[in-house]
């Protein structure tokens, strides 16, 4: 396979490379990645200043080039300026951290996978549940196993997958679980301080998430040390509502 590698933490970041090595064993793999760490910008694009791409080499370990923009630009330049065929597959990750529940509408990561399936490219972002990265190593080997049972199987067009991975050894995952998103809003919080000159200023957090509204979701499944994979489709239309609306508009 042609694969397109991408991330949203940096052309540096250490889940990239650990799947790069992996998948470069057996598959032709280029690096399109952010020039820094772009986490939470979502699908935003560019469109107030230049894109500045640049090759660059990482630790020995293989070239990429490094974007000035965000995860979905990447994937956009790639595809349009920068590979000479259309990629076979676009992967997204490793993610340090976990993409369930509400966080895929912020996360760079899953985004990046969306702008490959809005292509028509079979796309997968793939995360691991918090930050030590221990074990991308086994999370590596099974992206690949997926990638590849993916291009057997195909995907419908604009549906790309979202896999959450426990950070264990192979020999500690419980299983595979394919989960539905959930929906419950994080706690959130926001932090009051002021800086050296008494202007006021925010820091946002929000408490980490234990408990789901049901065993069926991503982050329930996770927490239970299984693989999450959520199929995750870009046409956001609830087609269950439109023949209701069309009867409240009819009334106006």
């Amino acid at each position: 396979m042609d694969i397109l590698l991408t991330n949203d933490d940096g052309i540096y970041a250490d889940g990239l490379w650990a799947l790069h090595d992996r998948l470069a064993m057996r598959h032709t793999v280029t690096v399109v990645a952010p020039d820094r760490e772009r986490s939470a910008v979502g699908h935003g694009i560019t469109l107030d200043r230049p894109l500045r791409a640049e090759a660059v080499t990482v630790n020995g370990r293989g070239g990429g080039t490094a974007v000035s923009g965000t995860p979905a630009d990447c994937v956009k330049l790639a595809i349009v300026e920068l590979m000479d065929k259309r990629p076979d597959m676009v992967i997204s990750g490793i993610n340090p951290g976990a993409n369930i529940g509400v966080n895929l509408s912020y996360s760079g990561t899953v985004s990046a996978a969306k702008e490959g399936a809005l292509y028509g490219i079979p796309s997968i972002a793939a995360s691991v549940h918090g930050r030590s990265g221990r074990h991308y190593g086994d999370a590596s080997k099974f992206i690949e196993n997926l990638a590849e049972k993916v291009m057997e199987e195909k995907l419908p067009f604009g549906t790309f997958l979202n896999v959450n991975l426990p950070d264990l050894p192979a020999s500690g995952i419980m299983g595979i679980r394919i989960s539905r998103q959930a929906i419950t809003l994080l706690s959130e919080t926001f932090e009051k301080r002021r800086d050296p000159r008494n202007q006021l200023y925010f820091w946002q957090g929000c408490d980490n998430q234990t408990t789901f509204e049901h065993p069926e979701t991503d982050g329930a499944s996770l927490c239970e040390n299984y693989i999450s994979i959520t199929p995750i489709k870009c046409d956001m239309t609830d087609y269950d509502l439109m023949g209701r609306l069309e009867k409240w508009v009819g009334d106006l």
